[in-house]
């Protein structure tokens, strides 16, 4: 599975509106037990490629984000 199959994977299992948090996609790349702070820069990259593709938004606290910086959270467009 890719970083991007992930993430859209996350999204597909939630409601529409419903967000996630990077660190989820992350966790699902790891495995349980694995290190997934590790797949982080891969999910970042992701998810940036995912915003310019205009498949996904990012926010935070409820406000839109043109780009990613600092915490952030993944929705469907």
């Amino acid at each position: 599975m890719t970083p991007e199959q992930a993430i859209l994977a996350l999204l597909a299992e939630r409601s529409a509106g419903a967000t996630i948090c990077p660190s989820e996609a992350a966790q699902r790349l790891a495995g349980p037990g694995g290190d997934w702070r590790a797949e982080m820069d891969a999910v970042h990259a992701a998810a940036d490629a995912l915003v310019e593709a205009g498949t996904v938004i990012l926010s935070w606290k409820g406000a839109g984000m043109q780009k990613r910086r600092g915490p952030y959270r993944i929705a469907r467009r």
